[in-house]
């Protein structure tokens, strides 16, 4: 997708500070030092209960092209400090030019269920390499993770009625309307008005007529019917251009034109009003003129929460039409996703690394870590975040990062599975993405996994994910051992 968009070098994708690091790193002979980095997020977004990790599939592709062209290293040769000199050497940018990204990257499949503090992705390598690729990544997984989460609230919500997404005219950009489109079908809607998206990533598209066509002419029937005539076999007719229950009426007559013609009306569409009270009026109205088989479909401005209230309401609907409150992640504008430098190697020996905060949530997690789910009778128990060098057993305790008074037991002979996949080694692709269909399966499957009160959308219940218990307390001896040496 990211080479049939841009087709040309996104090296310069990235925060002017990854560069001037990865510089200061050359110029200390430090650039080819091992080291580990993690992506990870505090809270769930939305105040939900869960996330959906999404964009593996940009970040492979990013990866794999990764490369600065002589372009790039033209304008950061311009560029210059407070004494008027380049920050960038002639040869860290003959180095930028060749340089590959030689890194293992291990992440967690699209479509995963994934809580805070949970590695979602990690990459170890090089120094300079890692550093370099920071931006991209969190640009990437931060947004499309944000989107697939507020697809699988919405679709959840929904339940047996599908989901569309509409959101590409107020989405944020080109590539926000592309990505969206990406996330929301891994999330769970069943198709896009997106028809770029279409192409490039194989999403169902749909779509019929908007209110202009209904303005364009004298009068409503007259539109229904041209449209009719234009389009037989895609019958869904936008009915509160001027007064919603009459529109009903003329799309029934409409529908009637288009049997006798050998031809159905897939349905109408209500994109305003009180669409609890309207949509039941419109079903009786179907019914009663032999059209039981009309869909009804709800748009305007729809999210989990009108959803849930229209269900309570006894709403008559169909499918839903979900535009701005979905493309844009409306009520959460981004996912807080990190970046943090975890373990340093030397020699033979990884070493741990910890950021302090004032904010508990804040302070990062040493080591190189995993993370494990543990599952009985198809049901997801509790995630161990773990270090792979101090390893873990069968049953575990695990310790919420945000509260260390909290803890849990996870049992041994419960099914475990490692949620980080080997993705790159030693820079080479050593996974296969699965195709976009497979990542929304994984995305309703595991969610099927989950207790419906982590899945409520007020006051969710808390899923067990905290630190293995070896590894909560080296966090707490090297916290304590940071603030002292920061007194002395």
């Amino acid at each position: 997708m990211l080479r049939e968009l841009y087709g040309h070098s996104l090296a310069l994708l990235t925060d002017l500070y990854e560069l001037t690091m990865a510089q200061g790193y050359w110029n200390l002979g430090m650039a080819d030092r091992e080291a580990s980095f993690h992506v990870s997020f505090r809270a769930n977004p939305f105040g939900g209960g869960y996330t959906i990790a999404c964009g593996l599939a940009q970040v492979v592709e990013y990866v794999e092209s990764f490369g600065f062209d002589a372009s790039d290293t033209d304008l950061l040769a311009q560029i210059t400090g407070n004494d008027g000199e380049r920050i960038f050497s002639d040869d860290f940018l003959t180095h930028l030019r060749q340089l590959r990204p030689n890194v293992a990257i291990d992440a967690v499949a699209e479509g995963d269920v994934v809580l805070p503090h949970e590695p979602l992705l990690r990459v170890t390598g090089p120094l300079v390499d890692c550093q370099i690729l920071e931006t991209a990544l969190l640009n990437i997984l931060n947004f499309q993770s944000l989107i697939a989460t507020k697809a699988a609230r919405i679709c959840t919500t929904a339940g047996s009625e599908p989901v569309l997404e509409f959101g590409l005219r107020r989405a944020q950009g080109i590539d926000g309307g592309i990505s969206a489109s990406r996330a929301a079908y891994v999330g769970g809607c069943a198709g896009t008005s997106n028809a770029l998206a279409g192409k490039l990533l194989g999403i169902p598209v749909k779509g019929t007529h908007a209110h202009s066509w209904v303005m364009l002419f004298d009068d409503e029937p007259q539109a229904f019917n041209a449209y009719a005539e234009a389009l037989p076999n895609n019958g869904i007719f936008l009915v509160d251009t001027y007064n919603t229950l009459r529109g009903v009426r003329h799309a029934i007559e409409t529908a009637h034109r288009l049997r006798d013609r050998g031809h159905a009306m897939i349905g109408i569409r209500l994109d305003s009003g009180d669409l609890a009270w309207l949509s039941r009026e419109a079903r009786a109205m179907l019914d009663e003129a032999g059209l039981s088989d009309a869909k009804i479909v709800a748009s305007g401005d729809v999210d989990e929460h009108v959803i849930e209230s229209l269900h309570e309401q006894g709403a008559a609907i169909d499918l839903w039409g979900v535009g701005t409150r979905l493309a844009t992640g409306y009520d959460e504008p981004a996912l807080g996703g990190v970046y943090k430098l975890s373990a340093v190697r030397e020699g033979d020996t990884w070493r741990p690394r910890i950021k302090l905060s004032e904010q508990l949530a804040k302070v990062s997690t040493p080591g190189r870590l995993r993370v494990r789910r543990y599952v009985s009778d198809g049901e997801a128990l509790g995630d161990a975040i773990y270090d792979e060098d101090i390893g873990i057993g069968d049953g575990v305790t695990i310790v919420d990062p945000a509260d260390p008074t909290r803890r849990k037991d996870l049992p041994a002979d419960a099914d475990q599975r490692e949620l980080l996949v080997p993705v790159f080694r030693n820079g080479r692709r050593v996974y296969d993405v699965p195709p976009l269909e497979a990542a929304r399966d994984r995305c309703g499957d595991e969610l099927g996994r989950f207790h419906a009160g982590i899945k409520r959308l007020m006051n969710p219940h808390s899923y067990p994910a905290g630190l293995e218990r070896n590894l909560h307390e080296r966090k707490t001896e090297m916290i304590l051992d940071v603030r002292r040496r920061s007194k002395g």
